[in-house]
């Protein structure tokens, strides 16, 4: 496959980008916990019902099913339908229909990848979020990644954002001429950068024209990929922040964002300092850490599901007091 007849030229593809029924806007998504019974550890879809509709309460622009911090390596296929239905759902009842619900939908091989993007397109899906393939990580060179994606894009009947995660694809790290020759696509609408490199997202916003909180732009989407650094996506031209700490700090985020673009830049700087003091607690304490803070500051959360371990209880105090001062701040918003 080449790269010629996407983006900005002829359209060499079996069908061209579906039309969304909500559009993607600049601001504050978060990437959200699937929760589960602790007991069982089937998935508490009530607890997932009320995480989302809570999150788009704080002022969201999206909601991210099934990411990373979503557990998707833990769900199967039922569970993944059921919870894009029961978020959508949700949400559509508390009156944000016009919110997006975004779905990670990685699988190891491009059949697999349109197929479940299908499927979640079927259960309400509007958007899916896709890591590179790296199981067979001696195997994926560029050429290999680059016909995943320009496949998978074709293909699915979901635009797609290219999820930039070198921790969770045994390294891969795609760099910004790369992303750039995939956002040519009609249906590669976006880009998020885990790997933390805002020189990168800068390059990559700069040549796609995305857009900022000031510009529509071409309508590409540059995402941080983590609250840590939002200020800095803004400062960059990015387009707003995909961010596990959101989960716990929606409002600080979402604070963060709207003083950049209201040219607040000293407000911002200062209140990223906070917001990335306390990101970082939550970062260390990933997933099992993320929900405990939800547990101790919201009073639902729970545990991973297994393998990933449970804190201790001196883990779980650690936790809620190194994100006191940030949560305090969340909590005067």
């Amino acid at each position: 496959m080449t790269e010629n007849g996407h983006r900005n030229g002829e359209k060499n593809v079996s069908n061209d980008a579906p039309k969304s029924k909500n559009p993607l806007r600049h601001g504050i998504y978060s990437p959200v916990m699937t929760f589960f019974n602790p007991e069982t550890e089937d998935v508490d879809y009530p607890a997932c019902r009320k995480h989302v509709v809570r999150l788009c309460e704080a002022g969201l622009v999206g909601i991210i099913v099934m990411g990373s911090n979503g557990e998707a390596v833990h769900l199967n296929k039922e569970e993944k339908i059921k919870i894009t239905q029961e978020s959508r759902a949700a949400m559509d009842e508390a009156g944000f229909s016009h919110i997006p619900v975004i779905v990670g939908a990685s699988e190891n091989s491009i059949r697999g990848t349109i197929e479940l993007c299908q499927s979640l397109y079927e259960a309400g899906a509007e958007y899916t979020l896709l890591v590179a393939p790296s199981y067979y990580r001696y195997a994926m060179d560029e050429d290999a990644l680059f016909e995943y994606f320009m496949s998978v894009a074709d293909g699915s009947p979901l635009p797609v954002i290219i999820y930039n995660y070198p921790g969770a694809v045994a390294g891969i790290d795609m760099d910004s001429d790369f992303l750039i020759r995939l956002a040519k696509h009609p249906n590669i609408v976006g880009t998020k950068f885990t790997c933390g490199n805002t020189g990168k997202l800068t390059r990559v916003a700069l040549a796609t024209n995305s857009v900022t909180a000031k510009s529509e732009g071409s309508g590409y989407m540059s995402f941080g990929g983590m609250a840590d650094f939002t200020a800095q996506t803004a400062m960059s031209g990015g387009s707003g922040i995909i961010a596990g700490g959101a989960n716990v700090l929606p409002k600080t985020c979402v604070k963060v964002w709207s003083l950049w673009a209201e040219g607040k830049y000293d407000e911002a700087t200062s209140m990223q300092k906070v917001l990335s003091k306390g990101d970082w607690v939550l970062t260390k304490a990933a997933i099992p850490g993320t929900k405990s803070a939800i547990q101790s500051y919201y009073g639902y959360g729970g545990y991973p599901r297994r393998p990933l371990k449970r804190l201790n209880e001196s883990q779980v105090r650690n936790v809620k007091e190194g994100i006191r001062e940030v949560m305090t701040l969340e909590n005067s918003l």
